[in-house]
């Protein structure tokens, strides 16, 4: 018998007056804030402007909405064959991380080259600020009663209701919480990587490739927990393949960077170009 077990929301949209707001989306927007808010904070520390930072988020956190939209709908394609204009519907669920990642790292060094900063140290500014704003966004999931992982009796299992359980488990309601253990992944991985980065002062780049490890490794393995329908190659779930792959460029490009170059990481030297 289980005595203990964390409860699902019993509603996704959270009504302010006349607004009916969905949980998903607040949760993405309060992480995007604190994001900026952290990233703010540890550009000044280096010297640089916060403003910087905020004119990079204005292009960026589109972008990488946009790309994390693209990439759920590439990989799960078929959900949306016959009715691709579900594909626009991203408040009810639905962003790859890896993909938004991609497209929002790609749009803020485009804003940092014509802003003439340096990009690896603004990397590295917004290496722990990622996963911190990853570990918020992940509540929406918890709200939707998505993305939970294999049943199981353990004491902090996550109770589903009938209504979001898989086809053929409709009699099972407590399941893994993955949404909680990407969450607390995601904010040990950021204590880390500040603590590495006062610790030993990385070469710049290090800590957000840093950061790309451990956030590849932390994917994997919830990923390997999660029953929800995937698309696979090989009969492997595509997330996975993306998550190992990438761990071991990261990992590989590390080692190289371990063995040449000057140290000085974390203790950047601003420039004219940086100091505004």
């Amino acid at each position: 018998m289980i005595l203990a077990a964390i409860p699902s929301p019993s509603r996704k949209v959270i009504e302010i007056g006349p607004l009916d707001l969905r949980a998903y989306g607040i949760a993405i927007g309060v992480g995007a804030v604190i994001a900026v808010w952290i990233a703010q904070r540890r550009w000044a520390a280096r010297g640089g402007d916060p403003e910087d930072i905020s004119a990079i988020a204005v292009w960026a956190i589109p972008a990488g909405l946009v790309g994390a939209r693209l990439y759920h709908v590439a990989t799960d394609y078929r959900r949306f064959q016959g009715r691709w204009l579900d594909a626009f519907a991203v408040w009810e669920g639905g962003l790859g991380i890896p993909g938004g990642i991609v497209v929002g790292v790609l749009a803020g060094m485009v804003v940092a080259r014509r802003r003439q900063l340096p990009v690896a140290a603004l990397l590295d500014v917004v290496a722990p600020a990622l996963p911190v704003a990853q570990a918020i966004g992940r509540l929406g999931n918890w709200f939707n009663q998505e993305l939970f992982g294999r049943p199981t009796d353990l004491p902090w299992a996550l109770r589903i209701d009938e209504a979001h359980r898989p086809a053929g488990l409709e009699d099972v309601a407590l399941y893994h919480p993955t949404f909680l253990y990407e969450a607390l992944w995601n904010l040990a991985l950021a204590a880390v990587l500040v603590w590495i980065g006062r610790r030993w002062e990385p070469k710049p780049g290090q800590l957000f490739t840093g950061y790309v490890a451990g956030y590849a490794a932390g994917r994997f393995w919830v990923e390997a927990l999660r029953i929800d329908p995937a698309s696979e190659i090989l009969g492997v779930r595509v997330n996975l393949w993306v998550s190992g792959l990438t761990f071991v460029v990261a990992v590989a490009i590390l080692a190289i960077r371990a063995r040449s170059g000057p140290q000085g990481g974390a203790s950047v030297t601003m420039t004219d170009d940086m100091a505004r």
